[in-house]
């Protein structure tokens, strides 16, 4: 067996795979110089929609950023390059569209909690598949926030969801028990290495509580086979605009 072929069914059986030293030093750099640029002058300028803050306002806060790719060449061109393009082919095992660009920060010592949660309950697809590229740009580790999955748990469909009143991640999983701490795995990392992980499957991540940020980037791929469940949708962009307008107004 090659080695993505291996990638393919570790992906297929557990729902996620890390992959250790997958962007060279100069390809980190290059994102932390964009990165830095979009924050400096593009993030200042986007609706509330596209940019999220710990505190409201206070740039120093920011925790995340969404759709990236329509504001910047750079964000825009990174999703083709084909180190990402096929490695995502290759865990869906079929051609990919992209869905967007985004950036995840826990802010030093007031970076919030992630529920759990299962992508594919905010992205409303049918068949639900989906891969999520993620690649820190800070060391992640357990006192930081570092993610968790529910091994295998994206084989299970979609669980029951509410509202988790976090921004950013509006809905959580509601039936959590024993059984998903059981099988829970924690994934550390470090720039340069990438995280992939299903649409389904169950993940969550701790505070932040060290001194430092833990930041990373993320590309998100559909399946091309997949559509969209327009009347889902509409229903989950009801309930997150709701929790944005009151979490960002207290």
């Amino acid at each position: 067996m090659n080695e993505l072929s291996q990638h393919h069914q570790d992906f297929s059986s557990n729902g996620f795979i890390t992959l250790k030293e997958y962007l060279t030093p100069q390809e980190v750099q290059e994102l932390e110089k964009h990165l830095g640029h979009y924050i400096q002058r593009i993030a200042p300028s986007l609706p509330p929609s596209d940019v999220f803050y710990e505190v409201t306002g206070d740039p120093a806060t920011l925790k995340q950023l969404q759709w990236m790719e329509r504001n910047d060449d750079f964000f825009r061109s990174l999703p083709n390059r084909p180190k990402f393009l096929q490695l995502a082919e290759v865990l869906l095992g079929g051609p990919v569209v992209l869905r967007g660009v985004e950036f995840f920060n826990k802010p030093a010592r007031i970076g919030k909690p992630t529920p759990a949660h299962q992508d594919g309950y905010y992205f409303c697809l049918v068949p639900s598949e989906a891969v999520t590229l993620w690649f820190p740009l800070d060391r992640v580790s357990e006192e930081n926030g570092c993610i968790r999955y529910v091994r295998g748990s994206h084989r299970k469909g979609l669980r029951p969801h509410n509202v988790s009143n976090i921004l950013g991640f509006s809905q959580g999983v509601t039936d959590w028990g024993p059984q998903d701490e059981a099988n829970e795995v924690k994934a550390m990392g470090a720039p340069g290495d990438l995280l992939a992980h299903h649409c389904d499957i169950i993940h969550r991540a701790d505070a932040n509580l060290s001194s430092g940020s833990r930041r990373a980037m993320a590309i998100v791929y559909d399946a091309a086979s997949a559509v969209v469940d327009e009347a889902a949708v509409a229903r989950y962009k009801q309930s997150s605009s709701q929790q944005r307008t009151k979490l960002q107004t207290t």
